[in-house]
């Protein structure tokens, strides 16, 4: 355990970050997940829910360096590319 006052201050920081980083990848984790069991099933009502808000949780994750802009943009596109591939919606 540390000693000196500056680097118990450095694991409280750490906590208090580790936790905040843990529930914006979590947060993420599960509307990607939603909108992918969405498009399993061809679910057009959920996935024309969900599809807009998931696009811009990943983009709320590179923002706060929770994804690399690489692989956000790589999620977006394979996530679009199944989203299309449902069809036109239905009015």
């Amino acid at each position: 355990m540390a000693n000196h006052p500056s680097a118990l201050k450095r694991v409280r920081e750490t906590r208090v970050r580790t936790a905040r980083n843990r529930s914006n990848a979590s947060r993420l984790r599960t509307a990607v997940k939603k909108l992918r069991t969405a498009l399993d099933e061809k679910d057009r009502a959920t996935a024309d829910q969900l599809y807009l808000p998931t696009i811009a949780q990943i983009d709320k994750s590179i923002q706060k360096g929770v994804l690399h802009h690489n692989a956000a943009d790589r999620y977006k596109s394979h996530l679009t590319l199944a989203y299309n591939a449902l069809g036109k919606k239905k009015k």
